[in-house]
């Protein structure tokens, strides 16, 4: 079975001040190096004056495509701090981004791991943290007269109607997670007694809210 993954599902922008430096944070769902590239980009572009943008990611569901950068900091003083954050908090396909507005008070080597990962950690416990699990789409074909059957297993069910055709029949797209689809497909013809078509369609990953 897929493993399921926590990630990052909206951008989501944090600030504080440490000793006179401003700290602006930035996190953002990122699948790829190149989405999380161009998000460091765009972070830059926004920050010209900043003193540094430091950055880590792991854009990918293993785990294996992991980048940093201290950005003129001392070495391992900020993209690895920010990196280790991510880790701890398992997170994957996500960027971060700090920027720091220099205050003319320095940190120190201790100092700046401390203000890197607090500012990455507390970003992150303020974002959209959701699960991507392995689901599989159905269509369900059903008359018209099993339409509120229908309506009402799909809301009492943790599945996504993604759409409705009101046509010959009535079909609903559905996605639900592929751990539930059997049941979710036996409960449903039980349900209706029957009357009812269930056809397989695609898998892909989709984002649920983590329970």
């Amino acid at each position: 079975m897929e493993k399921s993954i926590r990630t990052v599902y909206a951008p989501h922008e944090s600030e504080k001040v440490i000793e006179k430096s401003r700290f602006i944070t930035y996190s953002t769902h990122a699948e790829t190096e190149e989405e999380a590239r161009a998000f460091i980009a765009d972070v830059r572009a926004k920050h010209t004056l900043a003193s540094h943008v430091c950055y880590a990611f792991i854009s990918d569901k293993l785990g294996n495509l992991q980048r940093f950068s201290d950005d003129g900091e001392p070495q391992g003083t900020a993209g690895v701090p920010i990196l280790e954050v991510l880790k701890n908090k398992k997170l994957f396909e996500t960027a971060v981004a700090v920027v720091r507005y220099f205050g003319g008070v320095k940190l120190g080597a201790g100092g700046l791991v401390r203000a890197y990962s607090s500012s990455a950690a507390e970003n992150l416990d303020g974002a959209d943290i959701r699960v991507l699990q392995m689901c599989a789409e159905y269509e369900i074909a059903v008359e018209y007269t099993g339409i509120d059957g229908v309506q009402k297993f799909l809301a009492s069910r943790d599945c996504a109607l993604l759409s409705a055709d009101y046509g010959e029949k009535v079909r609903f797209l559905v996605a639900v997670k592929k751990a539930n689809e059997k049941a979710f497909v036996k409960e449903l013809v039980d349900h209706m007694q029957g009357k009812v078509v269930c056809e397989r369609g695609k898998e892909y990953y989709s984002a649920f809210k983590e329970n």
